[in-house]
């Protein structure tokens, strides 16, 4: 390793989705690139994101929006990022304690992770909270996560107004559960294996997914300085094969028990193996003593889940916009647009052979089944995605979803 031409930091979250930079260091399909990677493990993304701006990281396992927010200057320290990958689809939860359960229980909500019904059972326990009581508290990671535009996504949609009908805090990932448990906040959006953590405890339910609020969405991506890109081209390609690789190998039903082993260990999760299993099985026990099959909880390489789709960038800029966190121009939105880079994700998969999408955006919520679409090289096969309240979101229509969006709840 030491004679790698290669050498990369990155810095990682304790979460599931960490596993494609994990496997790719421990598994050595980075070293079979010529890349020495060392993974350094944080416990916030405030800190992932001022560590890779001050230069000691050289990438970063990234939530998919952050990148896009450094750009557009809305990070204490500016800097210029770039994500030419995507490290996965899926992977998160909307847990809640077991007392805002039981009340959600008696204005309807079901067994299962259905948003639809267990948001109309939110807004009635809402409706009837006592003003004295004080509003709801639910834990995001970031106010420029996947985790904080879904839950309000979910809220908005079942009627339910965000910043207004409850608080939204920033937590980081390792401390959700435990607050939870201490009453701290009344539930929370988080990757896994912090839902199932809450279940293990017994003191919370998983009551939705994020891959039943939008299906085949983004997650977390690879983010890079954008200056140390362009000086080492080759290093970047090389750690995106080795990445690819990596999805493909965590992909295998076969590999599921030692994924959950690497996972677990001191210098990633550190949480038992058990722990990754669900997310990783999509067998996911709720917390109501069922367990709910999920197939597409979180996939690490079907649906063209490594492909950095600028589609997905815009609509996270236009959530940005629609909760007020940056005003909407055509320069702000080319800033999102350009942030994510399917054009080195091409060009460094290329000599491999893999099916690469013929298209750099897609429209969200436009495909009702799994769907054959054009790629170069091997085939591929895309959806179903879209979102629980049957909207769609076309790229080339960015003003008008907008324009069309409410900054309050949509009935």
């Amino acid at each position: 390793m030491s004679d790698a031409p290669y050498k990369i930091a990155a810095g990682i979250i304790p979460l599931l989705d960490s596993a494609l930079l994990v496997v790719a260091k421990e598994k050595g399909f980075a070293e079979a690139e010529g890349v020495e990677l060392s993974l350094i493990r944080e416990s916030s993304w405030a800190n992932i994101r001022d560590r890779l701006a001050v230069g000691h990281f050289q990438v970063a396992q990234m939530l998919a929006p952050m990148p896009i927010a450094c750009n557009l200057g809305l990070t204490p320290i500016g800097f210029h990022t770039i994500a030419p990958m995507a490290l996965g689809l899926g992977g998160n939860a909307v847990t809640v304690s077991k007392r805002l359960w039981a009340e959600m229980v008696e204005h309807g909500a079901p067994e299962g992770l259905d948003p639809k019904p267990a948001g109309a059972a939110l807004k009635a326990v809402i409706a009837r909270r006592p003003q004295s009581d004080g509003r709801l508290r639910f834990g995001v990671v970031h106010p420029f996560s996947g985790h904080n535009n879904e839950l309000r996504y979910w809220l908005a949609a079942c009627g339910i107004d965000p910043d207004r009908d409850v608080e939204i805090l920033i937590l980081p990932p390792p401390l959700m559960a435990d607050a939870l448990a201490a009453g701290t906040i009344d539930g929370y959006c988080v990757g896994e294996p912090w839902n199932t953590a809450a279940v293990i405890a017994g003191s919370g339910r998983i009551v939705t997914v994020k891959s039943a609020i939008w299906r085949s969405s983004p997650e977390k991506v690879l983010g890079a300085q954008s200056q140390w890109a362009e000086q080492n081209p080759e290093a970047l390609a090389a750690l995106l094969r080795a990445i690819y690789r990596a999805a493909e190998w965590c992909a295998g039903p076969e590999n599921v028990g030692e994924l959950a082993q690497l996972l677990a260990g001191t210098a990633y999760v550190d949480r038992p193996a058990a722990w990754m299993l669900p997310a990783l099985t999509g067998k996911i026990a709720t917390g109501s003593g069922e367990t709910t099959e999920v197939a597409d909880f979180f996939l690490t390489h079907d649906k063209a889940a490594t492909f950095p789709w600028k589609s997905h960038a815009l609509w996270f800029y236009s959530q940005m916009v629609r909760w007020g966190q940056v005003p909407h121009s055509a320069a702000n939105a080319e800033s999102a647009l350009q942030t994510y880079r399917p054009d080195l994700y091409r060009a460094a998969l290329k000599p491999l052979g893999v099916a690469l999408p013929g298209a750099n955006s897609k429209v969200e919520g436009a495909l009702q089944t799994a769907t054959p679409v054009g790629s170069a090289g091997a085939s591929l096969t895309l959806g179903p995605d879209g979102f629980f309240d049957g909207g769609l979101f076309d790229p080339d229509e960015l003003d008008a979803y907008i324009a069309a969006q409410a900054s309050g709840p949509r009935e």
